[in-house]
């Protein structure tokens, strides 16, 4: 989640001097750009501009000479309370769903369709290929040996690892299956060395890997063996967000080198394969919980700081990494807990934290619905809860919770506390002679993307007129339109300098909770309803802010000179301009972890890309339109509103010409790209398996589309 590196540490003496990883200022026209985005956010998209053409120059100098003014937000918490409401409609079906279930009977077939629903979000997992595993080099200490291992979870792609084996004890031993949270250091971070030293000390034989992006296995190393985006989190949604283009999910990859581990571990003499656990902490949390879903051969487990519900963490505005936000995953009716319980009736632990970002009353629910499920499958002492007093991390009372449960479920008789740990130093347990598997010229996860987008587009036909119509409400998840659109009419604010001397703004409301906030600009206020005709109008979609670039914009004055007869509105779609949240913590709109990605990775989970989302309320829009007598419509956007315009265009039979200014050339564009700055926002997920926008761009050539500066990944 939220924090870089899980915490505390324990309390530990270190191997060789070990270091551990641990009244308001007016602002300038470009200044406030930059903090609103307006010209110079994700994307690259420069669009503002104070030249304005064909303006009187003395009006041009007054308008310099004017206070700037911020972007119109009157509806920041719109997008916020309306996904806030679909997670209360998911968590009270999910409720109702729980208490149906009164018998055994009843008990397995919910963990059998957990099961089944799991491997619909994760699935196809990829073939097994050989694991090409080599050991680079033995530690020898007091209790234990650690040995450094390279394996290939996919062909080319490198795994490494440190395999503690426990000395002077009697083989095959149980084997646990470790899992790093979100450290730069991965493997080597202190709390992951502390419980893997632990068990090793107690009798199991413990594989802990570095995660992709972190530790030794840097997808994104420059020159000096150091990320260009960011270790951990950036380098999961770098990585990850451009996998949704070609229909992988990265929390699948992650799952799919934890399930190779275990292949690893099993090949080893030392493990009784009748005990194997897993285990991990905050990010490795997650993994653990996921591995609970899709690997059936586990036999205990114990996720540490990860396990809430979704509705909780969206109430909390609490961002979560791709890894963390399975596709489709809320559509399906899947909560936290349902990963635990696809593994019922097998014992599982649920460690939290009193004072950890994650809520723990969404833990104690899951606990509570848990309990209910093992109670009916008669496995009630299967199922527990421990809860730690301090903060965020795998710390010391939650790893001897963690052991006292697998000693339980084993019968190892091992301590009630923690021996004394001596923790190595990063270099000591280095798998590769350089501290990064770049040295062996490991695929990337990025490689993989750009072949798969590929081979897409060497199989995939190009649809038909006919087909591309269905495949874009398909895969946008379009609903049909009916009835009048109702819609507010806001109070007129003065002096926001339009191209034209009146606007006024409008609330269309496109669906429950949601308005598109449209302005009609005009030589005279229209405060009681909309005027009717003429039977043309110009309608733009804003990039960020509908208000800032009816200023800045020259295109917008630029359609209006071409044609003088039309009714000219602007219109923000959820998300952006009017209803832009503030939301996730500080103006984190333009932040990569921030509120744009926070509704567009929720969006996927709902199975209802935001984009789709997004494309509605364009439709909407044009159907508004149409009810206030514009029988034709001219059709322009600039830089992230020409993705909703392109489809709506696609789509809306009242529109008849099309201006894209700054559009996205093609998904593949981005897919094949190893650097691009077009946000999770603007990606339909799977798109690259139907279809491109190539295809859509063609299509629109029978509505005089005409594009100006576009833009490459």
């Amino acid at each position: 989640m939220m924090n870089s590196q899980d915490a505390p540490q324990p309390p530990v003496q270190h191997a060789r001097n070990s270091t551990p990883t641990t009244g308001r200022a007016r602002l300038t026209r470009r200044q406030m750009l930059r903090q609103t985005g307006v010209g110079f956010g994700l994307g690259g998209l420069a669009l503002a501009s104070t030249a304005w053409p064909n303006v009187p120059r003395a009006a041009a100098a007054e308008a310099k000479a004017a206070p700037e003014l911020a972007p119109l937000n009157r509806f920041p918490r719109m997008v916020q309370e309306y996904f806030v409401g679909r997670l209360r409609q998911f968590e009270a079906a999910h409720d109702r769903a729980h208490a149906a279930l009164q018998t055994r009977a009843d008990a397995e077939a919910y963990v059998g369709s957990m099961q089944e629903k799991i491997r619909s979000v994760f699935g196809p997992l990829p073939e097994k290929t050989p694991l090409n595993a080599r050991v680079t080099g033995v530690i020898e200490r007091d209790a234990y040996r650690i040995e450094k291992v390279i394996f290939e979870s996919r062909p080319r792609f490198f795994v490494t690892a440190n395999l503690y084996v426990p000395k002077g004890r009697a083989f095959p031993l149980p084997g646990v299956v470790a899992s790093c949270g979100h450290s730069d250091n991965g493997k080597a971070q202190e709390a992951y060395q502390a419980f893997s030293q632990g068990l090793a000390r107690q009798g199991y034989v413990v594989l802990i890997f570095d995660p992709i992006g972190q530790g030794e296995r840097l997808q994104y190393p420059d020159a000096q063996l150091k990320s260009r985006v960011g270790v951990g989190v950036r380098e999961h949604l770098y990585a990850g967000n451009q996998q949704f283009l070609v229909g992988e999910f990265f929390g699948a990859w992650r799952a799919w080198d934890g399930i190779r581990a275990l292949d690893y571990l099993l090949t080893r003499e030392e493990v009784d394969p009748r005990h194997v656990g897993v285990t991990g902490n905050s990010g490795g949390g997650t993994l653990t919980t996921w591995l609970c879903g899709v690997e059936p051969r586990w036999t205990m487990a114990a996720p540490s700081c990860f396990v809430t519900t979704f509705r909780r963490n969206l109430e909390n505005e609490l961002p979560a990494d791709t890894e963390q936000c399975p596709p489709r995953v809320l559509a399906l009716g899947l909560d936290h807990e349902d990963f635990l319980a696809a593994m019922a009736p097998k014992p599982v632990l649920i460690l939290a934290k009193e004072r950890d970002y994650f809520d723990v009353r969404g833990t104690e629910s899951a606990y509570s619905r848990l309990q209910r499920l093992y109670r009916l499958l008669g496995a009630e002492q299967n199922i527990g809860l421990f809860v730690g007093p301090t903060a965020h991390g795998y710390s010391q009372e939650n790893r001897e919770a963690m052991y006292r449960w697998f000693n339980r479920v084993t019968g190892i008789s091992g301590a009630q506390t923690e021996p004394m740990l001596t923790l190595e130093r990063d270099e000591t347990l280095r798998c590769t002679r350089s501290g990064q598997v770049h040295e062996l010229e490991s695929r990337t996860v990025f490689s993989f993307t750009q072949a798969r987008s590929r081979g897409l587009a060497a199989s995939r036909r190009a649809p038909g007129p006919e087909a591309l119509p269905r495949l874009l409400r398909r895969e946008l998840k379009l609903s049909r339109r009916s009835g009048v659109l109702d819609y507010r009419i806001l109070r007129a604010l003065p002096a926001r300098r339009y191209p034209r001397p009146q606007a006024t703004c409008y609330a269309v409301n496109t669906e429950p909770g949601i308005h598109a906030l449209v302005y009609r600009l005009s030589q005279e206020r229209h405060d009681a309803r909309p005027p009717a005709g003429p039977a043309r109008a110009i309608l733009y979609v804003a990039h960020q802010s509908a208000d800032a670039e009816l200023r800045d914009e020259p295109l917008i004055r630029e359609l209006i000179e071409a044609e003088p007869a039309a009714a000219v509105y602007a219109c923000d779609v959820r998300g952006i301009g009017e209803s832009r949240p503030d939301t996730c913590g500080h103006d984190t709109f333009l932040n990569p972890y921030g509120s744009d990605y926070f509704y567009a990775v929720h969006s996927f989970m709902l199975d209802r890309p935001y984009l789709g989302q997004k494309t509605h309320d364009v439709l909407a829009v044009l159907d508004w339109l149409k009810d206030c007598g514009h029988a034709e419509v001219h059709l322009a956007a600039v830089g992230w509103g020409t993705l909703p315009a392109t489809f709506a265009a696609m789509l809306a039979p009242t529109v008849v010409q099309v201006t894209l200014k700054r559009a996205l050339t093609s998904y593949a564009a981005v897919a094949e790209s190893e650097t691009y700055r077009w946000p999770l926002s603007t990606f339909l997920p799977g798109v690259l398996n139907h279809f491109d926008l190539p295809d859509c761009y063609q299509a629109l050539a029978s509505k005089k589309l005409r594009q100006t500066e576009p833009l490459g990944a």
